[in-house]
């Protein structure tokens, strides 16, 4: 399938990590949820080298930020995951040259909240999609929902080759923020932002020149309880284990492993859900030759967001270059399940 435009956003509120730390001191939960072992924690995270210089909170009342009940962290979502994804998608499909009403499927990825129906539906409205468009949610695939979405749209351009299908992935990660003693926990509420990202595809060569192919994908349900949502008086909790950079790192190299001992074009670039600082540090150590600092500014301007981070990285790469016709480059997320994702992307 053939990429015809990526566009990304975030919303207004952008906080520097010190500013993070202001909005939490000044909020009741600092005080109620957490011991002194922990706001020491939290403070020396915020402080520190975390590889992040900003974030962007779609939180409409950002004060507020870590101090929503669970039934107001569920209206921000509702509220907020559908703007920021239309907001994402309607430049999309202007760089594509794609009325709305061309749509023909629109593909969903997010995990930070529920919706039933799903975001797309109010994407689908704000957008003015046709009513016989094909909606599709992917709901619960974590960080690395954003390839397995792509697959899905693969799925749909295989059977219906003149269609025109948009793809979107959308994380409000402000609307599962939750503060207690679990250091995992206490990082989450330290990394991750909102963001949203938009694609644009047909089964014909676009105006990116870029076509994307060969998917693959590495599952450890064993190692399940690493990095999960649970739920907890009604709001999402982020399960994070100190394992999760090891995991991420041996996972994408078995991918990569695969990937390589194919007989196509050799892999020039690899581009990188944005984890962390110390998962990509990870990644690179088992993927030596391979320089992820595309995937660590993502990191560094936006923090983890979650689904849409490693599409971050790739619009970013199209702003500055293309995939040639003797060399690949490389797509990986990965996420809760344990689970990774990765696809290859080549000249058309």
């Amino acid at each position: 399938m053939h990429l015809h435009a990526l566009a990304t956003a975030t919303p207004p509120h952008s906080l520097t990590q010190i500013e993070c730390l202001d909005l939490v001191r000044n909020s009741p939960a600092l005080q109620r949820d957490l011991d002194r072992r922990s706001r020491l924690m939290l403070s020396s995270i915020l402080r520190g080298d975390s590889g992040i210089a900003r974030r962007q909170f779609a939180t409409r009342d950002v004060g507020r930020l870590f101090a929503l009940e669970a039934d107001e962290l569920n209206e921000e979502f509702r509220h907020s995951a559908p703007s920021l994804a239309s907001q994402a998608l309607r430049p999309a499909l202007q760089a594509a040259g794609v009325e709305p009403h061309e749509v023909d499927a629109l593909v969903v990825c997010t995990c930070t909240g529920y919706l039933c129906p799903g975001v797309s539906s109010y994407v689908a409205e704000s957008l003015g999609l046709r009513n016989d468009a094909w909606l599709q949610d992917l709901v619960g695939l974590g960080c690395g929902a954003a390839i397995p979405a792509l697959r899905a749209v693969n799925g749909v351009l295989a059977s219906h080759p003149a269609a025109t299908v948009a793809c979107v992935a959308v994380e409000v990660c402000s609307a599962a923020f939750y503060l207690d003693n679990d250091p995992g926990v206490i990082i989450s509420a330290c990394l991750f932002g909102d963001g949203a990202a938009a694609s644009i595809w047909r089964s014909q060569p676009g105006p990116t020149g870029v076509r994307c192919h060969s998917y693959d994908t590495h599952h450890d349900p064993e190692n399940r309880d690493r990095i999960r949502f649970e739920q907890r008086g009604g709001k999402l909790r982020n399960l994070l284990h100190p394992s999760v950079p090891r995991l991420a790192a041996g996972a994408v190299r078995d991918l990569y492993h695969r990937a390589t001992a194919c007989h196509g074009p050799p892999i020039a670039r690899i581009l990188s859900h944005a984890g962390g600082k110390d998962v990509l540090a990870a990644l690179e150590a088992e993927l030596p030759g391979h320089d992820l600092s595309i995937s660590r500014e993502i990191l560094r301007r936006h923090g983890n967001m979650s689904s849409p981070s490693v599409l971050f990285a790739l619009a970013e790469a199209l702003s500055e270059d293309r995939p040639r016709p003797s060399e690949d480059w490389w797509l990986t997320s990965f996420g809760a399940g344990f689970s990774a994702h990765a696809c290859r992307l080549s000249a058309a």
